[in-house]
């Protein structure tokens, strides 16, 4: 039985390449749009309309780059450690819950801008900003809760 409880933490790999084949797919999206874009803006290099697709690209890395964070960061928890980076070594669960929420807090603040360029009705973009400042509040207050029970 132990043998078997020992090698289930191998299940994880499941969502490790999930991710990292997901990772790799908004990469790759991204680079297309990319491109897109770039003929977009030599077509039409005044064109203050690319604001919002420049903003939605920059939120497709950062969902691709968490989508390699965490799988990243599942593969050194349940299998075994990487030659990462310093800042991306991750060896307990509570650190990747907070990169992750780190990096939905960038994409909140993104997403926000999007609604800021587009919208047309004042009320409407306050309560988004509203909504989200609560979301990232919570988010910081749950890293901030988590890391003093650290300590």
């Amino acid at each position: 039985m132990k043998r078997i409880l020992e090698s289930s933490r191998y299940v994880v790999l499941i969502a490790v390449i999930s991710m990292l084949v997901a990772a790799i797919a908004t990469f790759l999206w991204g680079a297309f749009h990319t491109v897109v874009l770039v003929g977009k803006l030599i077509a039409s290099p005044s064109d203050a309309g690319l604001i919002v697709p420049i903003v939605q690209l920059m939120d497709l890395f950062l969902l691709g780059t968490v989508l390699l964070v965490f799988a990243l960061g599942l593969y050194e928890l349940f299998i075994q450690k990487l030659a990462l980076p310093e800042w991306l070594i991750i060896d307990d669960l509570k650190k990747l819950k907070g990169k992750l929420s780190d990096v939905v807090i960038l994409i909140i603040g993104i997403k926000f801008l999007e609604k800021l360029i587009e919208s047309k009705n004042a009320q409407d973009t306050l309560m988004n900003g509203i909504a989200g400042a609560v979301v990232i509040g919570a988010l910081v207050l749950f890293n901030f809760a988590s890391t003093k029970g650290a300590e």
